[in-house]
C-alpha cells in the first residue's frame, strides 16, 4: 500500500507499525563499541582526506594533520570519525579505488592505535570498504546504499558491521542537475522499504542498517527543508537515522551566506533534525555542534547531567 500525502498531514500507512526510537534497543554495534542511541544523539565528525571537498578541501591530506584533527574532533565530544578520500560534492569526479586506498588506509591505520571511537569508511567501492575494515575501521557509509558496487553487499554482509544506507538521486556529478519528486518524502521512504527488503534478502542484519535521508544528494534547497520538516516520518522504519546539513549549500542559500558563515546555520539544523528523531548527526564543527546536541537532548529526552 502507498504511503499517502506525506508532506500535506505527515499520515503513515495503517500497515506500518509506529516504531519510534529506540526499536531495536537503542544500540548499534561498531567492532568492540556500542553506541546507545536511545540515551543521546551521538556526533559523527568528518574528515575529508580530500583535495576539493567543498567545506575543508586540502586541509587534511597529510596523513599526520588528518590523525590530529581526528584526535581534535574526538576530545571535542565525537562518537564516531568518519573518513572519506572521495569528494561528493554536486559535479565531482569519481577517483580510483586505488588513489581512494592511498589516502584513506594511512589515516585509518593511524587512527586505530590512537583513538578509542569507531572509524566509519565513508566511500561506495567495496575494496576500500573492504581494506579500511582489515585496517581498524568499524563500519560503513555508503553514499549509494550499496548500489554503485554490487559487491559492498557481500562486504558489509562478510563483516556484519553497521552501514549507513544514503538516498541519493544519480550521481555526484549530475545529482544536481534539476532533480524532482512528485513527492520527495514518500519517495525516500519507499526507498528505503525496498532498499532494506533487499539488503535483508542478502545477508544483512536489520540490527546494522542506519538510514540517511540524503540531504544535498539530488535535492532542491526546497526538497531538503521538506525532508527536514518531516524527518521524523522516517522514524516509522525502526532504524537508526543519521542526518548530515553540515555548512551545506542549501543553508547558504537561506541564508545568503558562504561556506564559512553557515555555523549558525547548521546549528539550528541540527537542533531541529534531533527534535524531529535524528540518532547521528554528521558535521564539521564539533565543538559546537556538541553543546547544540546535549541542550536538545536534555529538552527532547531530558536531562541528564552524565550526557
Amino acid at each position: 500500500m502507498a504511503i499517502k500525502n506525506f508532506e500535506g498531514g505527515n499520515k503513515i500507512s495503517e500497515l506500518l507499525l509506529p516504531y519510534g526510537r529506540g526499536l531495536l534497543g537503542g544500540e548499534v554495534k561498531a567492532g568492540k563499541h556500542t553506541l546507545d542511541l536511545s540515551r543521546r544523539t551521538h556526533l559523527m565528525g568528518i574528515l575529508n582526506v580530500t583535495p576539493d571537498s567543498f567545506s575543508d578541501g586540502g586541509k587534511y591530506l597529510d596523513s599526520q594533520r588528518a590523525v590530529a584533527h581526528a584526535m581534535r574532533m574526538a576530545e571535542e565530544g565525537a562518537d564516531i570519525i568518519d573518513v572519506g578520500g572521495e569528494s561528493s560534492r554536486p559535479g565531482s569526479l569519481p577517483v580510483s579505488a586505488e588513489e581512494e586506498l592511498r589516502r584513506v588506509i594511512p589515516v585509518v591505520e593511524g587512527l586505530a592505535g590512537k583513538i578509542d571511537l569507531p572509524i566509519s569508511i565513508d566511500t561506495y567501492k567495496s575494496e576500500v570498504a573492504e581494506r579500511a575494515l582489515q585496517a581498524g575501521a568499524a563500519m560503513i557509509n555508503d553514499i549509494s546504499a550499496c548500489r554503485m558496487d554490487q559487491r559492498m553487499v557481500e562486504v558489509a554482509a562478510k563483516y556484519q558491521c553497521p552501514v549507513v544506507l544514503m538516498h541519493m538521486k544519480g550521481t555526484p556529478r549530475d545529482m544536481q542537475l534539476n532533480p524532482y519528486y512528485d513527492s520527495v518524502v514518500e519517495e525516500i521512504y519507499q526507498f528505503f522499504l525496498e532498499r532494506v527488503k533487499y539488503l535483508s534478502c542478502m545477508g544483512i542484519l536489520r540490527e546494522n542498517m542506519i538510514i540517511d535521508p540524503g540531504i544535498g544528494f539530488g535535492k532542491t534547497v526546497e526538497h531538503n527543508l521538506t525532508i527536514l520538516r518531516h524527518l521524523s516520518s522516517f522514524r516509522s522504519l525502526g532504524l537508526p537515522i543519521l542526518i548530515g546539513t553540515s555548512r551545506k549549500f542549501f543553508i547558504g542559500a537561506v541564508l545568503s551566506a558562504g561556506v564559512e558563515e553557515r555555523l549558525e546555520g547548521t546549528a539550528a539544523t541540527v537542533a531541529l533534525a534531533i527534535s524531529q528523531g535524528a540518532d547521528i548527526v554528521r558535521v564539521h564543527d564539533v565543538r559546537e555542534m556538541k553543546k547544540v546536541a546535549v541542550i536538545t537532548d536534555a529538552i527532547v529526552r531530558g536531562y541528564n547531567a552524565k550526557t
